[in-house]
């Protein structure tokens, strides 16, 4: 989603307000999210392919209120990032990747700060699952009690569950099960974000949906 730039608007409406001063992003990725955090005190991009780490270290050179760091939130040395104190941890399209998610979302939440939040952005309903999930690595998607189960698991309160992006629903179970796509399309990217998105996030700002391609949840540490 590099070129998804109101897709990303959207995503950052959403998040962005439930972060503090100082955020840990678990699963950075090349740095599309982390801009959007810099004018924060302090923020920790933590991923595990080197090649992200090289992309977020070029793309966004000389900044003092960002540390780049190897990890991965299954690993031990992940609770070493509690040293930066932070109050809030971010995680966009990563839990679904990870074998171990509640492994992965108590590591975050004990490197919180008491009432630390997490945010996280999940793609939505097992049912969706299809050759698109298998090619990007995906587990499983999420439905909101699973979301709910994690909390309850993880000592974590939930503050915020809801569905994002009712018309992705549609679109993404129509390209795997119908066109059968491995992947999507540069073309369907460009499509949905210039077309869609703009009405969309505002549409669902008023109206939010009972179903989306995507779950966005915000839970507090205790």
């Amino acid at each position: 989603m590099a070129k998804a730039k109101n897709y990303l608007a959207w995503q950052a409406r959403l998040i962005l307000p439930e972060l503090g001063s100082r955020v840990v992003e678990a699963g950075s990725g090349s740095g599309n999210f982390t801009g959007r955090l810099l004018d924060r005190q302090i923020v920790v991009a933590v991923d595990s392919e080197p090649e992200c780490l090289n992309r977020l270290r070029e793309r966004y050179p000389r900044q003092p209120n960002l540390e780049i760091v190897a990890d991965d939130p299954c690993s031990d040395s992940f609770l070493d990032l509690s040293r930066f104190a932070a109050d809030s941890c971010v995680c966009t399209n990563v839990l679904e990747h990870i074998a171990d998610d509640r492994r992965a979302l108590q590591a975050m939440a004990r490197i919180l700060v008491p009432h630390g939040k997490i945010a996280l952005w999940v793609p939505a309903f097992q049912s969706l699952f299809g050759p698109m999930d298998v090619q990007l690595g995906h587990f499983r998607r999420y439905r909101r009690r699973d979301i709910q189960s994690l909390a309850h698991l993880t000592g974590l309160t939930l503050r915020k569950l809801h569905y994002v992006n009712s018309v992705g629903f549609f679109l993404w179970g129509a390209s795997s099960y119908l066109l059968r796509q491995p992947a999507v399309t540069e073309q369907q990217v460009v499509i949905f974000d210039r077309c869609i998105a703009p009405w969309l996030s505002r549409l669902e700002n008023i109206w939010p949906p009972p179903f989306g391609q995507t779950l966005f949840a915000v839970l507090e540490k205790s």
